[in-house]
């Protein structure tokens, strides 16, 4: 399967040892860098990625970082086995001082090499839907839809996913990656690829923790709620109470825990 390889190991039960092949998540630099309408190329540094779908990783990382807005601002994409560039449309800017990193971002982290977050704390997306209204039972499909969909982590359990999920419950589409901000760039890439942008009544559902880094790339997709298995982080509650992103942690079938935004939880309505 794309995104695995096979390694020896020695696999040791009981006391006995057998040596056989086992599946293990892909781990790989991409470079990625951007041509401006000028024709100046600019380097955004090297994240650690899952290879695959790399074009989607680079539009959701620029998304995200501020650089672009929507699909149309690209221009082009000239993408070879670890390297991609992106040719921004006329009309873009580009701050080369906030937005060039300054270290490999390593595939645990969304934010490393920058200097400052502050500019990502304050940035908007797209106002967030109030029409979506979920409880217990669709967070439980969410969940469920999210596990049984983890193709490669069902191999080596070593990658994390991210799904968008209809307000049913359904799965409509999923990302996996080693990194988990690498998951939810991939996610937001195919979205705006496929022009399906801005979100709009959907959730977004993570395999792992909600750090600051995933609620902030949800929020500048339009996710209205975010569901995480794990815990949250005091900075993602905060980003999400002021943009008013419902955010829900340790997501289960039979529970889970909403952090902000319970207007949009029926079961949580008087």
């Amino acid at each position: 399967m794309d995104g695995t390889e096979q390694r020896p190991v020695s696999r040791i039960v009981r006391g006995k040892s057998t040596r056989e092949p086992d599946s293990v998540s892909v781990e790989a630099a991409l470079s990625i860098s951007i041509l401006t309408p000028d024709s100046e190329s600019h380097s955004l540094g090297i994240t650690m990625r899952t290879p695959g779908h790399d074009v989607n990783l680079a539009l959701g990382l620029l998304l995200s970082e501020g650089i672009i807005d929507k699909v149309s601002d690209v221009e082009g994409v000239v993408a070879l086995s670890d390297t991609i560039e992106i040719q921004l449309s006329k009309g873009t800017s580009f701050n080369s001082s906030e937005h060039i990193r300054r270290t490999t971002t390593t595939s645990s982290c969304g934010v490393c090499g920058r200097e400052s977050i502050s500019n990502l704390l304050h940035m908007h997306g797209p106002p967030l839907s109030d029409k979506i209204e979920v409880g217990q039972t669709e967070v439980a499909l969410a969940i469920s839809g999210l596990r049984s969909n983890q193709r490669i982590f069902e191999l080596t359990g070593g990658t994390h996913a991210c799904a968008r999920v209809g307000p049913s419950g359904e799965v409509i589409d999923i990302a996996e990656d080693i990194g988990r901000h690498n998951a939810m760039d991939k996610l937001v890439g195919a979205a705006m690829g496929g022009e399906i942008f801005p979100i709009g009544d959907e959730m977004v559902v993570a395999s792992g923790r909600a750090s600051f880094e995933l609620v902030q790339k949800a929020l500048r997709a339009g996710f209205p709620i975010f569901i995480a298995v794990g815990a949250p982080s005091t900075l993602a509650v905060d980003l999400a109470n002021e943009h008013g992103m419902t955010l829900i942690g340790f997501a289960r079938e039979d529970r889970m825990t909403v952090f902000s935004g319970n207007r949009r939880l029926v079961n949580e309505r008087s």
